[in-house]
């Protein structure tokens, strides 16, 4: 294969083109309308880039077909891409990139009393962080593995599960304003990557130790590579287990800082009247 041709889409999906050729255009019309650092347009674009050759290039082949890069594939769509793109802060990019008529609409629907509702549930500091250790654990059961990789609906549900979880993840742990209006404390934002942490690197231990095939599906499918199953499953633990528990470092350092920043300037805590 030449490196072009590992560009073209195992499965073709023109929602998910539409969904990344959106966002891109609301964002470059964003860039136009307010002022973003260069450092935040190079986290979106390199969040935007591997989200999109995770879901729609020949690596998706590769996911379906061994193990170690189904855990890759989850590393990027929960984990790395989701924190990359938060870390530009897009929400106010986005908007910007709206039109006037679009935007006067998204407020009155977020001023509405379903709306305030929907936020609310998006940013639960409880909820959404328990989804997102919950979405990895479960769909790594056996079971339920080995049917979300043979039925097409349930395999792109645990990869879009897995991507939303992580955008409304890392929106709460990268907020750098005070609580209100913030959702989760500061010292919440750094605590959470270590609860969240520890049950991920536990399950990719258990998976990289355990030394029977937990995951038989990729042998009755065919492996990409020629590779034991006991091999395969050691490495995607491992990706689990070292890799992922990297990221939330970050993430948890990103919200130390931010936290440091907040109390050095007497305002953890307090209600940020400019928002």
């Amino acid at each position: 294969m030449t490196w072009l041709s590992w560009l073209i889409p195992w499965e073709f999906s023109p929602t998910l083109v539409a969904l990344f050729m959106i966002s891109a255009a609301l964002f470059v019309r964003g860039t136009r309308a307010r002022r973003v650092t260069k450092a935040r347009q190079a986290f979106f674009w390199l969040g935007w880039a591997a989200l999109y050759l995770s879901l729609h290039t020949m690596l998706d082949y590769y996911a379906e077909r061994m193990f170690f890069m189904h855990r890759v594939q989850h590393l990027v769509l929960h984990h790395m891409g989701p924190l990359l793109v938060m870390a530009a802060y897009p929400g106010s990019v986005l908007r910007a990139g709206l039109p006037l008529s679009w935007r006067v609409r998204l407020k009155r629907i977020g001023d509405a009393w379903f709306g305030q509702i929907l936020i609310g549930l998006l940013t639960n500091p409880i909820l959404i962080p328990s989804l997102f250790v919950l979405l990895v654990i479960i769909w790594l059961i056996p079971s339920v593995q080995f049917f979300s990789m043979l039925d097409w609906r349930l395999y792109r549900l645990m990869n879009w599960s897995v991507v939303i979880t992580g955008f409304l993840y890392w929106n709460l742990i990268l907020d750098r304003r005070p609580c209100p209006p913030a959702a989760m404390s500061p010292g919440g934002r750094v605590i959470s990557p270590i609860l969240t942490m520890a049950p991920q690197m536990v399950a990719g231990a258990v998976i990289a130790f355990t030394e029977r095939d937990l995951y038989p599906l990729f042998d009755l499918c065919g492996r990409a590579i020629a590779m034991t199953a006991q091999t395969d499953q050691m490495i995607g633990g491992l990706t689990m287990w070292i890799p992922a528990a990297l990221t939330e470092v970050i993430g948890l350092i990103v919200a130390l800082r931010n936290l440091m920043h907040l109390s050095s300037k007497l305002r953890w805590g307090v209600r940020d009247t400019k928002n």
